[in-house]
């Protein structure tokens, strides 16, 4: 009876690897994409970026041939209170031993001009580079029916960079 418990951990651990990258200190974790609409020609990756490195970070880019363009994004309001979403400049700052959250109606990578329409389950691949610690490759699983975290936590660390 000693196989079944050593096949169930076995198998957590191997679920927990496929839903991990990391690279030079930093690590990926919970990474999915979704869009709005089963065909928009747009979609967006959430996850969390963790530096278990003493040194900060930067992530400044992102790339995946999936689209025509792939850009570090995020929410703002105006001094209207009208929220606007777009690119940001100079990257995301991942402070050494912190990490930073890319979730929905904040910070995340945008996908523009999608090749196909993004297929509930399917995975893609995405590069993610970063200043110190270089180019990460991310499996990111589709994921339409995810529901935002309102857990209240807020994994994001300190931002300064805007």
């Amino acid at each position: 009876m000693l196989m079944k418990p050593l096949f169930v951990t076995a198998l957590i651990a191997l679920t927990a690897l496929s839903q991990t990258a990391s690279a030079d200190g930093i690590m990926i974790k919970d990474a999915y994409v979704r869009s709005s609409t089963p065909s928009s020609p747009t979609g967006a990756a959430f996850m969390m970026v963790m530096n278990h490195s003493d040194q900060d970070d930067r992530l400044i880019g992102a790339a995946s041939d999936v689209a025509k363009r792939v850009e570090l994004h995020s929410h703002t309001e105006d001094a209207n209170g009208v929220m606007r979403m777009g690119e940001i400049e100079g990257g995301i700052a991942i402070p050494a031993g912190g990490m930073h959250a890319l979730k929905r109606g904040g910070d995340h990578v945008m996908f523009m001009g999608l090749s196909e329409p993004l297929r509930q389950g399917a995975e893609i691949t995405m590069l993610l580079t970063f200043e110190k610690a270089g180019e990460i490759e991310v499996t990111l699983t589709v994921d339409h029916a995810r529901k935002p975290d309102h857990s209240g936590m807020d994994h994001s660390g300190p931002s300064n960079d805007g």
